[in-house]
């Protein structure tokens, strides 16, 4: 009786697994929040993170990342700590192009934003832009942001072909400095 029903049971394991892999989320939405300088973020799957040196203008300073990926697609947020708020929006000016130029890519459409609430300045460039690398469309969206001493860029970059609108809006809209 057992060997009968084998045969039975491989189809039937396979229709579930075939199921259950159709029905697996590509996105696994996960809080993240910033271990040194404070902010949050919904990231599509675990991040990784990293900290270097990097030169915003003339301040070397420690840069705390972290990304994840899918599908070619990166989702990541940058912050770092300057000496003094003056320098933070020049700062911000310098991530931006740095990023837009590493996709070799040309600016689409940019917004920028400043306001001060309970003697805290804050800054922000909201960007698209439009570029290739190796002959594919790549895309590019970010929000630069200087609040008083500290800048933080969050960003999805990738392969346009790739990027999903609706996951880009959602990580960049639960990007908040604390």
């Amino acid at each position: 009786m057992k060997i009968r029903s084998l045969p039975l049971a491989i189809p039937a394991a396979l229709t579930t697994a075939i199921l259950l892999a159709a029905c697996s989320p590509k996105f696994d939405w996960r809080d993240y929040r910033g271990p040194v300088t404070p902010y949050s973020a919904l990231f599509p799957s675990k991040p990784a993170t990293q900290t270097r040196q990097v030169n915003l203008g003339e301040d070397k300073v420690d840069m705390h990342m972290a990304a994840a990926e899918i599908d070619g697609v990166t989702f990541a947020v940058g912050s770092a700590e300057l000496p003094d708020a003056a320098r933070a929006q020049a700062a911000i000016t310098a991530m931006k192009g740095t990023m837009v130029k590493n996709l070799n890519a040309t600016v689409t459409s940019e917004k920028q934003e400043s306001s001060s609430a309970g003697g805290a300045q804050r800054s922000t460039i909201a960007v698209e832009a439009k570029g290739s690398r190796n002959g594919e469309a790549m895309v590019l969206y970010g929000r630069f942001v200087a609040k008083d001493k500290r800048v933080y860029q969050a960003i999805v970059a990738g392969r346009e072909k790739h990027v999903d609108k609706e996951a880009v809006d959602m990580f960049l809209t639960s990007f908040k400095t604390d």
